[in-house]
């Protein structure tokens, strides 16, 4: 088993089994064991303790952010993280791409009878971590075990809920003319990390996937200004797709300067390898946001201030010329139209 992420230091509970079973999904003795020894050591609080069928929250006034992702990767162990981790970060940044602060979570588990103990610990330990490091706690969950085949080791479904602000509205509807355009760092990351995982190709440098929570990224942001008109984390499709959605569903055009892209090295060769894009690769920890030229600075100093927005950087600019359309100028001042990936460019890759 690859030992790529750090948190596979916890040690394996004291277990009847050292495999899935599909009783463990049967609602007995074994999944009451799987719950009480597994999953609520990590994931235990006062509102999960009660197990009932359903969690109690009492929200503050105000509106409410809800977002529902579910995670099939492959493999589920990845360098830089794992489903785990990957299942907690895309649902927190899903809601915090709204302004919202996300605060609970739920998560369901679909685990395929066969799959070792310590993978599932292993898994699990990782949500824990990183539903600590995002502030969130998980409130309610499921489990289901099928048999072999039906599934690929292990699924797991999250939604989460979160509080939006006094004042802050987003959308892409509310792009307009003039709008810089801001990427939060290095793009392409999680999808070659999948990809020359899922390959067993070797570089001189690890790609890695750049998983994390953006949360506190966001809460930097809008802390020295709410005029942010859109955000999104580009995950499947990367910063084409987002930038292509944006541009249509604002009906502006859009331009970014191919100098001011940041592609890791390694990533760029390995793109170059394979054919693909940058552009077009999936990303998991990195955000775009489009704001009014007079906030940009602000809001770019506030986003070099926390750790997962020092390389952030001004890429582009939304324009009335070419409505609907997203345009890369070169560095020899050539423009060229990004367009939507075609097909399925890397299935799982989230």
């Amino acid at each position: 088993m690859t030992t790529d992420s750090p948190n596979f230091a916890c040690p394996l509970p004291i277990l009847q089994h050292d495999r899935i079973q599909l009783a463990h999904g049967s609602g007995g003795k074994l999944s009451a064991d799987l719950i009480n020894r597994l999953f609520l050591p990590r994931f235990g609080n006062e509102i999960l303790n009660r197990l009932d069928d359903q969690a109690i929250l009492n929200p503050a006034s105000g509106r409410l952010a809800f977002s529902t992702d579910s995670y099939v990767v492959d493999p589920i162990f990845f360098p830089g993280g794992d489903i785990g981790d990957l299942a907690i970060n895309g649902t927190v940044n899903d809601i915090a791409m709204s302004g919202a602060r996300p605060l609970w979570l739920s998560a369901a588990f679909i685990i395929e009878e066969g799959l070792p103990m310590a993978d599932l610990n292993r898994v699990l330990v990782s949500m824990e971590k990183a539903a600590r490091a995002a502030g969130v706690t998980i409130v309610t969950g499921d489990t289901k075990v099928v048999n072999r085949g039906s599934c690929d080791k292990l699924f797991i479904t999250t939604s989460g809920i979160g509080l939006i602000p006094e004042g802050v509205t987003m959308s892409a509807a509310s792009i307009r003319s003039g709008d810089c355009l801001i990427i939060s760092g290095t793009f392409g990351d999680h999808g070659l990390a999948i990809l020359t995982c899922r390959e067993g190709l070797s570089f001189e440098t690890r790609i890695a996937s750049d998983t994390a929570a953006l949360n506190g990224l966001v809460e930097n942001m809008l802390g020295v200004s709410q005029d942010i008109h859109a955000m999104r984390d580009p995950t499947r499709g990367g910063v084409a797709a987002t930038l292509n959605e944006w541009a249509k569903a604002s009906s502006i055009g859009i331009v970014i300067a191919e100098e001011k892209l940041m592609v890791k090295p390694e990533v760029r060769a390995a793109c170059e390898i394979l054919g693909i894009d940058p552009l077009h690769a999936a990303n998991e920890g990195k955000l775009l946001a489009a704001v009014p030229a007079d906030k940009a600075e602000e809001i770019l100093a506030a986003m070099h201030r926390h750790p997962l927005g020092k390389q952030a950087a001004i890429i582009g600019q939304a324009t009335p010329n070419h409505p609907s359309l997203v345009v890369l100028r070169t560095v020899l001042g050539v423009e060229r139209i990004i367009d939507m990936p075609v097909g399925e460019l890397l299935p799982r890759i989230c």
